[in-house]
């Protein structure tokens, strides 16, 4: 008796799907009228968020972040350079995003992501005007030499709100950066020390005596948010972005000051109340988040 039911509830779930995939909208829009999401989420929640620190073993900092589905591979690899003569007592940081074309079926071989480009001018703008990095603390020798970070990003999986995984990625690597002992050499050069002549008795004295953490201050959290008719969902998926194409991506810090608020274009005007009501659910965002991160730095810390 139980095979006929089963073969019930297979049927009907091909029809779902079916319906689905047809009338993607309207599918969505059933949903949205019982104030759910067809993954169960309320509209104003966050997918599930997790984070691992020093994933990459060989880089200076790393972080693997993940929201939902979407996953990031940051990591920050150190180099000295000589700084420019308008800053002689700053550092530098270089931010690049990268889209695989493992990360998703959009993404072809060959062909760049447009969407690289955009969300590493988004994260270095917001990195640099959010203040999180005092550039100062990245000099070694006012107007000879500063450290470069070079942050390269890695999508592993796009599946929607690709820039607050980025950046929180990003806040990560940061967080677990360990900055190298460096040391000035006879001809006025700077020079690394190699993990094994750290332990050992040095002729030269380094710059830095021993390895460092950045003060971070004013950390950036971010939260992207779909606007259809008079809904708003937050966190969207990447099925959900490409149904409902309007979305505002509202960058606070750690303070609740706005740091960011990015629109870019679509369908629905951005009314006051709706404005209001994202930078609402990021403030609630931002307090998730940065438990998330200081969990895992205290985590990481007993470890």
């Amino acid at each position: 008796m139980g095979l006929p039911d089963a073969s019930g509830d297979l049927s009907s779930e091909m029809e779902v799907d079916a319906f689905r995939r047809l009338f993607p909208l309207r599918y969505f829009e059933r949903h949205l009228s019982e104030s759910i999401r067809p993954d169960a989420r309320p509209l104003g929640r966050a997918r599930d968020t997790t984070l691992a620190l020093g994933a990459v073993a060989s880089a200076h900092g790393s972080a693997l972040a993940k929201i939902g589905s979407t996953t990031m591979l940051a990591a920050i690899k150190m180099e000295v350079m000589t700084p420019s003569t308008e800053s002689p007592d700053e550092g530098s940081i270089a931010i690049d995003f990268h889209m695989p074309p493992i990360c998703s079926p959009i993404v072809r071989p060959g062909r760049p992501a447009e969407a690289a480009p955009v969300i590493s001018k988004q994260l270095s703008d917001t990195i640099s005007s959010s203040g999180m990095i005092n550039l100062k603390e990245l000099s070694l020798v006012s107007g000879k030499a500063a450290w470069m970070a070079y942050l390269d990003i890695y999508c592993l999986d796009a599946d929607g709100a690709l820039f607050d995984a980025a950046l929180l990625s990003a806040v990560a690597a940061f967080s677990h950066l360990q900055i190298p002992i460096v040391s000035l050499n006879d001809d006025g050069k700077i020079e690394l020390i190699s993990e094994e002549d750290d332990g050992a008795k040095l002729e030269v004295e380094p710059v830095n005596k021993e390895k460092r953490k950045l003060t971070l201050s004013s950390i950036p959290f971010s939260l992207t948010c779909i606007l259809h008719k008079n809904y708003i969902l937050a966190d969207p998926t990447a099925e959900e972005e490409s149904i409902m194409e309007t979305a505002v991506t509202v960058v606070l810090d750690s303070s609740s000051r706005l740091v960011s608020f990015y629109k870019p274009g679509g369908p629905v005007l951005a009314h006051t109340s709706a404005v209001q009501d994202c930078v609402a659910l990021t403030r609630q965002r931002v307090k998730e988040l940065q438990n998330i991160l200081d969990e895992t730095l205290s985590g990481m810390e007993i470890d």
